[in-house]
């Protein structure tokens, strides 16, 4: 049961992140085609597919990808750096969160 718990919530998070993606960019294109053509002249509508390209591009420009492409590399510096007795107790609440505890508290 714990591992098909774990693929659930990946698979959840994964859906609320694209769903998330989705509605920004159509946030985007409203506010931009509400704004740009009445403030500037020559500025046009644009579509949705071209607000996402404009989300991206905001998120290279000024967001960057820094310590976004290798998250594993932040965890394991942080396992490196706490103690047995922290490491064991992070180690056990991250099982507990996938309800593999769950089933021996109930014995």
């Amino acid at each position: 049961m714990g591992m098909n718990c774990c693929k659930t919530s990946c698979w959840k998070i994964g859906l609320l992140a694209v769903a998330g993606i989705a509605a920004l960019g159509w946030v985007v294109m409203a506010l931009w085609n509400w704004l740009i053509p009445t403030l500037f002249v020559g500025g046009k509508e644009i579509v949705y597919l071209q607000a996402l390209g404009l989300l991206l591009l905001s998120k290279i420009l000024f967001g960057g990808f820094r310590g976004h492409c290798c998250p594993g590399r932040w965890h394991r510096n942080r396992l490196e750096n706490m103690t047995p007795e922290e490491r064991e107790k992070f180690q056990t609440g991250m099982r507990g969160w996938c309800g593999k505890d769950k089933d021996v508290a109930k014995e």
